[in-house]
């Protein structure tokens, strides 16, 4: 990182914290000061997967141990440090992994694009992958996905020599596993990092959106600035998430940082590279979590669900007649918005949180779809409600 570069950087503001983007991800030039996006929890898409990580072939590393220098002896090489030229928006600096043997790279979105300084989107002007041996070379921008804050480079295999890492699957991520991290933080090219997972299943706020990210890693391995689009490995040297964020409020590592989950990053790869785009389902709600006490205090009729506070209108949602709150009341200092629906199924599976409605959509179900939601009303009544699922607003904000 340039000496007196500081890292773009996103405000919390329900928790007085900083979540800074750049700070896993690029370092740039300019400090951007952003809202916390809506918290709407219909979200994404489901695709084609990538083949699975078996068919690349890599060092292996023991299965059964966690051994960070022969992880490190394995995988490092295929981590890349990225430098993008974003013309009068500055620079950055980020991390990348190669993920095939034709040259593509993930990283993130907001490595790669303006997003943290323009409301209108665009890619670099020029993308550079410096390898672990110090060889850069020029890289194309395949595209990018602002809502799960994904991006695809691509350089030719002429160029430089591959060693493309295997995917995981972050659906069988656990809390306590052991992780490392790769990257570049603060310029320092090919750094590791270890820890362990702290939480699975967050749902966590886009930095290039006003969507949230399902299912998001949460860990304690340092993280900073630079580290942003690099790879998060489990004990098996397998990535099981892109680095992208620190929840911090001096603007470094402070413990707690979050990966988008790999299962995500493919789905969108894979629609980057046949499409250009990537599709997200829209339903245009809002929700809240049911939880037993609010359910005995309010007679809900479900002792786990969530609670429609808001609908949108001219949304799929308000279309199939799902219902929002009516009212306000206050339990054990938490403000609860009642008479909307509470949401206990989509399809056949069952929903205990607004997590899981962001969850279920963003895996199961696309565009055009038509889903059946099942509703309580009035407590007991409980009602079956088709939604047909409408294309997510391209809007980042």
């Amino acid at each position: 990182m340039a000496a007196g570069t500081v890292a773009r950087m996103r405000l919390w503001a329900a928790a007085g914290v900083a979540l800074v983007a750049a700070v896993l991800g690029a370092s740039i030039a300019l400090v951007v000061g952003r809202e916390t996006g809506e918290d709407a929890v219909t979200t994404t898409v489901t695709q084609d997967a990538l083949p699975a990580p078996s068919t690349v072939p890599t060092r292996s590393v023991p299965p059964c141990s966690f051994d960070p220098a022969a992880l490190y002896a394995a995988r490092s090489s295929g981590v890349v440090t990225i430098y993008a030229n974003l013309g009068a928006d500055g620079s950055a600096q980020g991390s990348g992994f190669v993920v095939d043997g034709d040259g593509l790279i993930l990283t993130n979105a907001h490595v790669i694009t303006n997003v943290a300084e323009s409301r209108t989107v665009r890619g670099a002007s020029a993308v550079y992958v410096e390898f672990s041996d110090g060889d850069r070379v020029r890289a194309d921008i395949v595209g990018w996905d602002l809502f799960s804050d994904v991006g695809v480079v691509r350089v030719s295999r002429a160029d430089h020599g591959l060693a493309p890492v295997p995917l995981g699957n972050s659906a069988q991520v656990v809390v306590g596993e052991p992780v490392a991290a790769i990257g570049s933080p603060f310029g320092q090219q090919t750094s590791l990092s270890v820890g362990v997972v702290s939480a699975t299943g967050r749902s966590i706020d886009s930095l290039t959106s006003g969507f949230a990210v399902a299912n998001a890693i949460q860990v304690d391995a340092p993280i900073n600035r630079g580290n942003s689009g690099g790879p998060l490995f489990d004990a098996a040297g397998r990535v099981i998430g892109i680095n992208a964020q620190i929840e911090s409020t001096s603007g470094t590592n402070e413990g707690v940082g979050f990966a988008i989950p790999i299962n995500v990053a493919r789905r969108s790869l894979d629609q980057l590279v046949r499409t250009g785009k990537v599709r997200y389902a829209y339903i245009g709600i809002r929700t809240q979590d049911v939880t037993p006490g609010i359910s005995r205090a309010f007679k809900l009729g479900a002792r786990r669900g969530a609670l429609v506070t808001r609908v949108d209108d001219g949304t799929p949602a308000a279309r199939a007649g799902l219902r929002g709150g009516t009212r306000t009341e206050v339990y054990n200092g938490l403000d609860v918005t009642l008479g909307g629906d509470v949401i206990v199924a989509i399809g056949a599976a069952p929903v205990l949180s607004t997590d899981d409605v962001s969850r279920i959509v963003s895996t199961e179900l696309l565009p055009g779809q038509t889903v059946t939601f099942t509703v309580l009303r009035g407590g007991t009544k409980r009602t079956k409600v088709d939604v047909t699922l409408g294309e997510r607003p391209a809007g980042t904000r």
